[in-house]
């Protein structure tokens, strides 16, 4: 037996046991219970309570605290569990009890829409009780039918369809029936007809999918159904703004606003989004002033055409560019699919070491649901800066490299009900925890559905970035030779030592192989480079005629240095410290000639995998300048990196 059966044949049998007992208490008693239920919902509800908490976290003001939005949270699920206790109470409405329980302001509204004898629609948002407004509205002697949806639970939807007809409720359908119910034969004709009789019929307009339009709701487009808006514009008749909010236990209060003023130009298209656009701009300030009381739990802007996309920044410049080069190729995804993406960047400081080795440790006990609307452990560990920042962002997709960001990635990205990318293995947390990891074959990545092995580091380096950096780079240069090679000299490492006496060997091939081929060369350092190799670079090659280039980056350094050097150069040859460099290289469709020296495993295995696939050349330093000047000679095939393709393989799991 299916799942829906089972919950549709349970539900549906509570709905008609439970309606009769419930009916029978004291009305102050049932708002208790409903109260119950909610907090109940809100315990065991726990998929639905973290979209909600992610959906108010955004219509709430920028930055607030995440005890604000878990208070409101939860008196939303409490208010849900009291307006579903109200459904069982449709059969006692009467004008006694709505002059007893239900304050109405603006009620002379629907009377002057009335008044033109065209009929007019009331229009709501799926907020408080709005399941009684056709109930109130025949009790007040006014006609109401109402537009209905189908479930996804058929003998649940008959039960609701059934309170919602007691009272002679005209009940209408896209498909003109009503689980069983008789209804109009056409949902167009019904209302049409209801709308000459000078009838009222009650809409809502958020909720759009697939078929709805892309209006702004708090800050980001949402598809909003446009049905009411089109009949108005259609018809001329009257649309009402109605909504509900419990002032306290069982007492409702029902605010109508003034009939809203159509604009018309002539194009159907544009006035229906026009109306639409200010209905719910209208709707969304009454949600503001009443938070709680808006249905939440669903995905309001799934369908919207447009993300955000949060990088975080441990401050290494490497996973910087990774995280940027997969944020480029995401966009590059979503534009494919006619969706905008913007890209923020979060730098992400620790107050101290000890506490940044805490931080990845509590990660660990994290879970999918408890840690949100807490994040007591980034407030403790963080920088004031990164956590108001981190408090304040709504990214949709969630972006970091390395292990140190890998915990706050699951937290931000938990908080916000968003999808999380990380790069690099992912610490001591599960590749399981994130929904996309890319990770090197250096790394023993597991086998796993949500994992990319890649070969090498992502990277920024396309044949567009190196024209365009070649360019830039090349006007300041006068070269003249056919052959140019490129450096690129690193830095010390924890698992790199940069010897002195090894580069002067690397150096002194360098400028044998230059002399042999005739050839140019271009050089950078890096910010990691240390002092004294930094002497022997400007000692070697300060006053080299063929050296066109030299950039020391800790004194003046060029943005467009290795991406102009990569661009120009037909053979690089790189220090293999930096997996980021080397794969950066390795991607350029360059020779790439990386010097051995000591190194730890992962390193070995990363240069060894990337040799034997003949992306580089891993070479003895005193065997440099042969192996150069043989390329030159046999000219053997370029082997690019192509990690990019096995990315945008896997990246439909994040949009």
């Amino acid at each position: 037996m299916k799942k829906n059966f089972l919950t549709d044949y349970s539900l549906s049998f509570l709905a008609e046991v439970l309606g009769p007992l419930l009916r029978i208490l004291p009305r102050t008693v049932s708002v208790c219970l409903g109260k119950m239920l909610g907090n109940l919902l809100y315990s065991l509800d726990l998929k639905h309570k973290s979209l909600a908490y992610a959906n108010i976290r955004r219509a709430l003001p920028v930055g607030a605290a995440p005890a604000e939005i878990r208070r409101v949270t939860r008196a939303f699920y409490q208010k849900l569990g009291q307006n579903l206790i109200d459904i069982f109470f449709i059969p006692l409405i009467n004008q006694e009890y709505i002059q007893k329980y239900v304050t109405i302001e603006g009620l002379s509204y629907i009377h002057a829409a009335f008044a033109k004898g065209r009929g007019a629609i009331l229009v709501t948002m799926h907020a408080g009780s709005w399941e009684l407004a056709s109930t109130i509205g025949l009790n007040l002697g006014l006609p109401v039918a109402t537009f209905v949806r189908g479930q996804g639970y058929p003998r649940l939807n008959l039960v609701l369809n059934r309170y919602r007809s007691l009272q002679g409720g005209q009940l209408m359908q896209r498909d003109g029936l009503v689980s069983g119910i008789a209804a109009e034969e056409s949902s167009i004709r019904g209302i049409k007809r209801c709308l000459q009789d000078n009838q009222i019929i009650a809409m809502t307009v958020d909720q759009g999918g697939k078929r709805g339009i892309l209006v702004p709701f708090f800050g980001k487009e949402a598809s909003m159904a446009s049905g009411a808006v089109r009949l108005a514009l259609k018809y001329g008749c009257a649309l009402v703004p109605v909504f509900f909010t419990r002032v306290k236990g069982p007492y409702l209060k029902i605010i109508i606003k003034p009939a809203h003023q159509l604009a018309k130009t002539g194009s159907i298209k544009e006035d229906a989004r026009k109306n639409l656009e200010d209905i719910t701009a209208l709707f969304e300030n009454l949600i503001r002033m009443y938070p709680d009381e808006y249905l939440w739990v669903y995905k309001i802007w799934k369908y919207s055409n447009k993300r955000s996309i949060l990088i975080l920044n441990d401050g290494k410049t490497g996973h910087l560019r990774q995280s940027q080069t997969f944020a480029k190729i995401l966009q590059d995804a979503l534009l494919d699919r006619g969706v905008h993406s913007r890209i923020s960047i979060i730098e992400i400081s620790t107050k101290n070491a000890f506490l940044k080795h805490c931080l990845s440790l509590s990660a660990l006990f994290a879970g999918n649901y408890c840690c949100q609307g807490c994040l007591w452990c980034l407030r403790k560990s963080l920088q004031k800066s990164a956590y108001t920042s981190l408090v304040a962002a709504t990214g949709d997709i969630v972006v970091s490299c390395g292990s140190q960001t890998a915990g706050i990635n699951f937290l931000i990205s938990r908080e916000n009900a968003a999808k999380s990318v990380v790069l690099m293995k992912p610490g001591l947390l599960s590749t399981r925890r994130f929904d996309l990891v890319i990770m090197p074959r250096h790394d023993n990545p597991p086998r796993r559905k949500n994992v990319v092995i890649t070969d090498g580091s992502l990277n920024l380096i396309d044949a567009a970035y190196l024209q365009s950096n070649g360019t830039k780079l090349g006007s300041h240069l006068r070269l003249s030779k056919k052959t140019v090679l490129g450096c690129l000299i690193g830095g010390t490492t924890k698992s790199f030592p940069m010897e002195k006496g090894l580069m002067q060997k690397v150096f002194l091939q360098i400028k044998q192989a230059l002399d042999r081929l005739d050839g140019e060369m271009l050089m950078t350092t890096s910010r990691r480079t240390p002092p004294d190799i930094e002497a022997l670079v400007k000692e070697q090659f300060s006053g080299f005629a063929r050296c066109k280039l030299l950039v020391i980056a800790n004194e003046e350094n060029i943005p467009e240095a290795v991406g102009g050097i990569l661009g120009l150069s037909s053979c690089v040859i790189v220090s293999g410290e930096s997996i980021s460099m080397v794969s950066e290289a390795a991607s350029a469709g360059r020779y790439v000639v990386v010097f051995k020296t000591k190194m730890n495993l992962r390193h070995r295995r990363f240069l060894e995998h990337l040799a034997s696939k003949q992306y580089i050349y891993l070479v003895e330093a005193d065997d440099l300048g042969s192996l150069i000047a043989s390329l030159y000679l046999k000219r053997p095939p370029i082997k690019a990196l192509q990690d990019e393709a096995l990315v945008i393989e896997k990246i439909g799991r994040v949009i």
